[in-house]
């Protein structure tokens, strides 16, 4: 099957030359670049270099395979398989636990692992498969968080970070749970707070009443519990 922006170029742009070359790395460069600006925009743990260097290595590397593969004999694209581990490795240790059990960059590391994908597309020349796959990685990141957001918070599952001024005041918070018609499914003691004179818990709510699936948003009930005078401070955990 012949790539058809490929057949629009030429058949230079299919072979392994100077300028078939230098095509899918500047391809590369330019695709990578503009994810890693829409990362490092939102102040994400991997940023625009990041994103460059996963996704020219990952070019460069398949580069060299169908080089080995067609002019050395070699038989197998070991080098690129490689690659992509080794990115699926960096991805995993970007991943970043808060003191709030949270999984921060949870999506930058899957976006890093696909930017070496559509490196490794580009590098063997798959012009279109690249910019299908890099248009589809970029609406994953600038349009659906919104739609993720409100998904959400119509959820009927949720969980908080819970600041209380003292222990004592759980159970206090569980009866007015229960009164809103709210069910907890797991309470869990926090203790990256021992030493700082408050109780934080990280708790698991369910949506019970039939009335607050219909009208309330997770937003709108912990503004409702933020009233509440023994609590420190509440928010949602979004994972």
């Amino acid at each position: 099957m012949i790539d058809p922006i490929a057949k629009v170029l030429g058949t230079w742009s299919q072979e392994l030359n100077c300028w078939s070359i230098l095509l899918r790395i500047v391809l590369s460069f330019i695709l990578s670049a503009i994810i890693g600006y829409e990362r490092a925009s939102k102040r994400h743990s991997a940023g625009l270099r990041t994103f460059i260097v996963i996704s020219l290595a990952t070019t460069v590397t398949m580069l060299l395979d169908m080089y080995l593969t067609q002019y050395r004999k070699a038989d197998s694209f070991l080098l690129s398989c490689s690659a992509i581990i080794g990115v699926a490795v960096i991805s995993v240790r970007s991943l970043l636990f808060s003191s709030r059990n949270q999984i921060k960059g949870l999506t930058t590391a899957a976006g890093l692992w696909a930017c070496g994908i559509i490196g490794l597309t580009a590098g063997a020349g798959f012009y279109t498969v690249t910019l299908i796959a890099f248009s589809a990685l970029l609406c994953c990141l600038l349009w659906f968080p919104a739609t993720e957001r409100y998904l959400k918070n119509r959820s009927n599952h949720f969980e908080v970070h819970l600041e209380l001024k003292n222990s004592s005041y759980l159970q206090n918070f569980v009866s007015t749970i229960r009164r809103l018609g709210l069910k907890i499914d797991d309470i869990e003691k926090n203790p990256a707070y021992t030493n700082s004179g408050l109780s934080v818990y990280s708790i698991a709510i369910s949506i019970s009443s039939q009335e607050l699936k219909k009208y309330k948003t997770h937003e709108e009930i912990i503004e409702a519990l933020r009233s509440l005078d023994y609590i420190y401070h509440i928010e949602e955990m979004l994972w």
